[in-house]
């Protein structure tokens, strides 16, 4: 997948020894060229010479959504720098929960807006790495100049953000290494690649055990074909790249993720009457999914969970997803799959846990399951737009990861 991406790595500031970093190639099956080379080349196009700005956008897909954004994050992103904001091309608010301290990599950062975000969120103990492939670095070289700007602002000693030349198809060839990241991001960027398996496959290898993909992309309500794919404006705007929002889930859990988590959904208008007319009946989506590493093999077994409250900007609940809010002090009930996910990821000493059945102290509630369709959880909802689960530990509170 084509994808703008700068690469960061994990350490006490240390930069990633990235080989080429100035001059990335195309992962090494792709050096010949291939229609997979030709996607990379016409992205790099699309977003390292025609678009300057987000204004220059054909279409909605990747303009942010109108949906309310926390305080706490509109505090952030305030600090960070105009020119920085003025290239950033994203299609969600990509801010999971329990930051602190945590090792975050950001697939397709473009001009670092979601890395200086979340610079601010993860703390000096905590490092981010921006991994983004547009060669003539545009958007990278906005990202770098503003690196000792934003941690001056921020009041760190030394720099805990890092972006990085390379493809989010082969982050081995950019030098991350096995099991080196607690969250991994994406904003808008997956669609783009043209090899969604391997971006998968990578994100995989290079979460620790435990560690989460977070990412808003665009979905489709059925298959692209090939003929609406060769086009580059579609392709660059972040329509035609598309998955099906079904191989999704199907690849995620081929490639060894748990079943997905939907988080939020909103709908997306092309608003551009002759890209519409092309698209025909092919309705769009911008949704948010969740995907875990879990060790393999171990027993996911429904249980009762007591959520203590002490993650900042979630104080008196938390939306984990779509299908679950934890309200402080509640015993609430949840399936297998989120009993293995909060038991075995950052979220552990964030819930108490007790077998089912038992009677805890508080309130007890029972969640409805929730369909993966993120056209059926905008229709349930009765909304075009499907409110987001944000919470996030801010700098100052213990870590998270470890």
């Amino acid at each position: 997948m084509a994808e703008f991406e700068e690469l960061r790595r994990p350490g006490k500031a240390k930069t990633v020894a990235v080989q080429s970093a100035t001059m990335a190639e195309a992962p090494s099956a792709d050096r010949r060229e291939t229609p997979t080379a030709s996607v990379y080349n016409d992205v790099k196009e699309y977003y390292g010479k025609t678009l300057k700005q987000n204004s220059d956008l054909k279409t909605n897909a990747c303009v942010p959504s109108s949906k309310p954004v926390p305080g706490y994050v509109r505090k952030v992103i305030a600090d960070i720098h105009p020119d920085v904001v003025a290239k950033y091309y994203g299609c969600g608010l990509v801010v999971p929960e329990c930051l602190e301290g945590c090792m975050v990599l950001d697939l397709g950062c473009g001009s670092g807006r979601d890395c200086y975000m979340l610079s601010q969120l993860v703390g000096e103990k905590g490092y981010v790495t921006g991994i983004d492939m547009t060669e003539d670095q545009v958007p990278l070289e906005v990202a770098r100049k503003y690196i000792d700007v934003h941690m001056q602002r921020f009041g760190y000693k030394s720099a805990n953000v890092n972006f990085v030349q390379g493809y989010i198809e082969a982050l081995a060839e950019a030098g991350l290494e096995e099991k080196s990241f607690d969250i991994i991001i994406s904003n808008c960027v997956v669609n783009l690649s043209p090899d969604k398996s391997s971006v998968l496959r990578e994100a995989y290898r290079v979460l620790k055990d435990g560690g989460e993909l977070y990412f808003s992309d665009v979905y489709c309500d059925a298959r692209i074909p090939e003929t609406l794919k060769a086009n580059k404006v579609l392709w660059g705007e972040c329509i035609s790249g598309a998955l099906w929002w079904e191989d999704l889930i199907r690849l995620a859990e081929e490639v060894g993720f748990c079943k997905p988590r939907l988080v939020t959904a909103s709908i997306i208008t092309v608003e551009n009457v002759e890209l519409e007319n092309l698209l025909g009946d092919y309705k769009f989506v911008s949704a948010t999914y969740r995907l875990f590493k879990l060790p393999r093999g171990m027993e996911r077994k429904s249980c009762q969970v007591i959520y203590n409250g002490d993650i900042t900007g979630c104080e008196e609940s938390f939306e984990f997803d779509a299908q679950y809010t934890f309200k402080v002090d509640t015993v609430q009930e949840v399936d297998g799959d989120v009993a293995s996910i909060l038991k075995n990821s950052r979220f552990s000493e964030e819930f108490t846990f007790q077998p089912q059945g038992l009677n805890g102290s508080g309130c007890q509630t029972k969640s409805n399951a929730q369909s993966l369709n993120p056209f059926d959880l905008l229709l349930q909802l009765g909304s075009s737009v499907v409110s987001p689960s944000t919470g996030g530990c801010c700098p100052g509170q213990r870590s998270c990861c470890n």
